[in-house]
């Protein structure tokens, strides 16, 4: 009696079934009754096909009826119904006529929207409707085709875009021509260079994995280029949240700004002290985000350290800082394919350095090149260390120790970048940046003894 439902008991591994196979085994039971009378008969798949792309249709239309359009959640439900009917059927000709019919009523919405509309204000609201009505028609074929999962998808996808109209459109209309332009490059540098790139590791000692290089350059340019967006939201309303954004996005940047702030504004100066505190703590945020994927096996040893300068940036911050005052920041976009470039190429010097140093002075060689590295980048000291990590080179203990002296050298270098521009910050800077370097150190020796 419940032999149609065993698939859901194979355990651990079962854990992740295919939709459509626990749907349909679910609803296929023939025996479910007390003595001779059966309560359910078998019901096909295909009337639960059916039934599942009214329901996806109508939650797609459920919108466009609470935005009271000339479509909504009956049509919608209809048209995805007509999808799947179409497609049951099993004729190919069947199935492009009605996709024609749909797209054919989809034209004549947004002709007659245009004709009693005076201005062409709504025109493009009445477009969406008529696309989201073929994207109905499509969730009914794509049930019966047993893409499940795709078919909810689809259908939350599309909610989620008909729902967030005003914040889209807001974030499209807030973008500038230069924002427009890193985000186009940033899609080249993701989607049309990465594919290109061989798989297989070369160079001296083996040390270049171009993919994961370039994977990594990705990662970095892609969490600037997303937490640049966080600081244009949040700049205005807080130094706090400048700081932390914009150490995601560049702390020297954050840095170099706090401190020109400072220097002609000495009211500004404990401002400027928790800002670079909180622009460390980002920093180690970010490298943590950058190591944990790459090298899920030491997210422990790797995280417990960066994690504890990152709570003790903020919390010093806290301390030293008041944060009633609000600061403006003149952040530009920090991605470019120049500048992606620039960092991979940095990044290559520094990891064919290293793994040189490694082979010949061991495990000292590669520290030390590290630290040197974190002196100009922490980004790129921590992605050094996970290629390596990734092309065997080094073991994950050594690119601990390697992560966590590029991310220590980038704190102090700072302290002499402040002080270079407004020596009266040097000694807060330096006095509480070495608590971070502490707190660092003890975390990670920490770790090393417990393991």
């Amino acid at each position: 009696m419940i032999s149609a439902i065993e698939p859901l008991a194979n355990g651990a591994g079962g854990a992740v079934l295919d939709l459509g196979t626990a749907f349909t085994s679910l609803v296929s039971l023939q025996g479910i009754g007390i003595g001779e009378e059966v309560l359910l008969e078998e019901v096909s798949e295909e009337v639960i096909q059916l039934v599942l792309a009214v329901l996806l249709g109508m939650f797609l239309g459920l919108e466009r009826e609470w935005s009271h359009k000339s479509a909504g959640i009956r049509t919608f439900a209809l048209l995805s119904l007509l999808g799947a009917i179409l497609s049951i059927v099993g004729q190919p000709m069947l199935i492009v006529a009605g996709a024609v019919l749909v797209i054919t009523m989809a034209v004549l919405l947004a002709v007659q929207s245009l004709i009693d509309t005076e201005s062409g204000s709504d025109s493009s609201l009445s477009l969406t409707t008529s696309a989201s009505m073929f994207v109905a028609y499509g969730l009914g074929v794509l049930v019966v085709e047993g893409l499940y999962i795709e078919s909810v998808t689809v259908a939350v996808l599309s909610a989620l875009l008909l729902v967030l109209k005003r914040e889209l459109h807001e974030f499209a209309w807030g973008l500038s021509r230069e924002e427009m332009r890193s985000a186009t490059e940033f899609a080249i540098l993701a989607f049309v260079i990465y594919p290109l790139l061989p798989d297989e590791a070369f160079g001296p000692w083996n040390a270049i994995d171009a993919k994961t290089i370039w994977l990594l350059v990705i990662a970095v340019s892609g969490i600037g280029f997303i937490n640049y967006v966080m600081v244009k939201r949040y700049e205005g309303r807080g130094i706090a949240a400048t700081g932390f954004f914009g150490g995601l996005v560049n702390s020297t940047a954050v840095i170099a700004e706090m401190a020109q702030r400072a220097a002609t504004s000495p009211n500004l100066r404990n401002l400027a002290v928790g800002a670079i505190l909180l622009a460390n703590a980002a920093m180690a945020f970010r490298n943590a985000i950058i190591v944990i994927p790459f090298i899920p096996e030491a997210a422990f040893i790797v995280g417990i350290p960066l994690g504890a300068i990152t709570v003790a940036g903020i919390g010093l911050s806290l301390v030293v800082s008041d944060w009633d005052q609000d600061l403006e920041t003149n952040l530009t976009s920090p991605f470019s394919l120049r500048n992606a470039l620039i960092f991979g190429a940095l990044f290559l010097v520094i990891l064919v350095a290293s793994a040189g140093a490694e082979a010949t002075f061991g495990s000292t060689g590669f520290l030390t090149t590290t630290f040197l590295a974190g002196l100009i980048s922490s980004g790129t000291a921590t992605a050094t260390a996970v290629t390596l990590v990734g092309t065997d080179q080094i073991t994950q203990e050594l690119a601990v120790g390697g992560i966590l002296a590029g991310t220590l050298a980038s704190i102090v270098v700072k302290v002499f970048f402040a002080a270079s521009i407004d020596r009266s910050l040097v000694k807060p800077v330096l006095l509480w940046n070495a608590v971070l370097i502490v707190v660092g150190v003890i975390a990670g020796a920490g770790v090393i003894l417990v393991l």
